[in-house]
C-alpha cells in the first residue's frame, strides 16, 4: 500500500480551506418586494382561505366580509329610487285628451273649408275653427313642456340615490378579500370570524420567483459594475460549499453610504459603500434573508 506523501495531504486541505475564504466581491442579504394587504371594509370575516406558504394568483378571492347590512342598504336605496320614478308622469296618456280635441278640429276644419267652397258656411266660422286649432295645439305644447320638466325633475332626484347604490355596489366589493399579486404567503395576521376593520392588516405576500440579492460595493469597485451586467451569485450549500446562481445587476445606488454592520465588502477597510440589486431566479432554494455572496 502505498503512502500519500504529507506535501499533497497538506495541498488538498488548504484547497479545502480556500473554498470557504471570502473571495467574493461584494455580499448581501436576499430581499423581496413584500405586500402587506389589509382589509377595505369593517365587519367579520366570514371566509379566509389563505395559509402561510400558499401560492397564490393574482386576482383570486381568499376570503370575503360580512356585508348582510350593506346588502340590506342597497335593498331600501333602490326600493326609493322605484319610489320616485314611479311618479314619472306619462306624457302620451295625460296628453291624449287635447289630441283627440285636435283631431276633433281639424275635422271640423276640413268640414268647414269643403262647405265654404260649396257657400254653405262663412268664412268667418272657418276662422273661428282656425283658431280653435291653433289654440288646441298650444295647449297641448305648454302641457308636454310642464310634463317633460316634472319627468326631468324626478330624474335628478332619483340621481342621487342612484349614486349612492353605486357606493353600496363599491363597498360590496371591498368586502371582497382579493389577492392583488401573484405570490407567496409569508405572514398570516387574522384569521376566519374574527373582526377586522378598514386598513388592518390581514396577510403578507411577496413573489419569491424571482427574488433580489442586495449588496454592497466599495468606490473603487464600482467603475467596473454596470446595470444589467450578469454575475455569479454564490450561497452556502451543504457540506461546506456553495451553490451557484446567475444573476444581473438591475440597480446601483447613486449615492454612497456608510458600510452596514453585518455586510463584509471584498475592501473591509472602506467605510463608504454602494448599494446594488441582483435580481436572481429563484428554484424554491432561495429565501428572504439568506446571505449571499457575489462574484463579477
Amino acid at each position: 500500500m502505498k503512502t500519500v506523501p504529507i506535501i499533497t495531504l497538506i495541498l488538498i486541505s488548504f484547497i479545502h480551506c480556500r473554498q470557504k475564504e471570502n473571495v467574493f466581491d461584494a455580499a448581501g442579504s436576499f430581499e423581496a418586494v413584500e405586500t402587506i394587504v389589509s382589509a377595505e371594509a369593517s365587519g367579520t370575516i366570514k371566509t379566509f382561505d389563505v395559509e402561510e406558504g400558499q401560492l397564490l394568483s393574482a386576482g383570486v378571492v381568499v376570503g370575503y366580509i360580512d356585508s348582510l347590512q350593506l346588502y340590506l342598504k342597497k335593498q331600501q336605496l333602490r326600493a326609493q329610487a322605484r319610489a320616485v320614478l314611479s311618479r314619472k308622469p306619462d306624457i302620451a296618456a295625460q296628453t291624449a285628451s287635447l289630441q283627440e280635441q285636435l283631431r276633433h278640429a281639424e275635422r271640423e276644419q276640413l268640414r268647414l273649408e269643403n262647405l265654404v267652397k260649396a257657400d254653405a258656411a262663412t268664412p268667418k266660422q272657418l276662422d273661428e275653427a282656425n283658431a280653435q286649432i291653433a289654440i288646441i295645439k298650444k295647449q297641448i305644447a305648454a302641457q308636454h313642456s310642464s310634463l317633460v320638466i316634472s319627468t326631468g325633475s324626478l330624474k335628478e332626484e332619483a340621481t342621487p340615490i342612484q349614486v349612492q347604490v353605486q357606493q353600496i355596489d363599491d363597498q360590496l366589493a371591498r368586502c371582497r378579500i382579493v389577492n392583488p399579486i401573484q405570490g407567496t404567503v409569508l405572514t398570516k395576521y387574522a384569521e376566519s370570524n374574527e373582526v377586522t376593520a378598514v386598513g388592518k392588516p390581514l396577510y403578507k405576500i411577496a413573489d419569491v420567483g424571482s427574488i433580489t440579492l442586495r449588496a454592497y460595493i466599495t468606490g473603487d469597485q464600482i467603475s467596473g459594475v454596470k446595470t444589467g451586467q450578469q454575475v455569479k451569485v454564490l450561497v452556502d450549500d451543504v457540506k461546506g460549499t456553495y451553490k451557484e446562481y446567475p444573476g444581473t445587476i438591475s440597480w446601483i445606488s447613486n449615492k454612497a453610504e456608510f458600510t452596514p454592520k453585518t455586510i463584509q465588502t471584498k475592501d473591509e477597510r472602506a467605510n463608504l459603500v454602494y448599494a446594488i440589486k441582483i435580481r436572481v431566479k429563484n428554484d424554491g432554494y432561495l429565501k428572504i434573508g439568506m446571505y449571499g455572496e457575489v462574484m463579477f
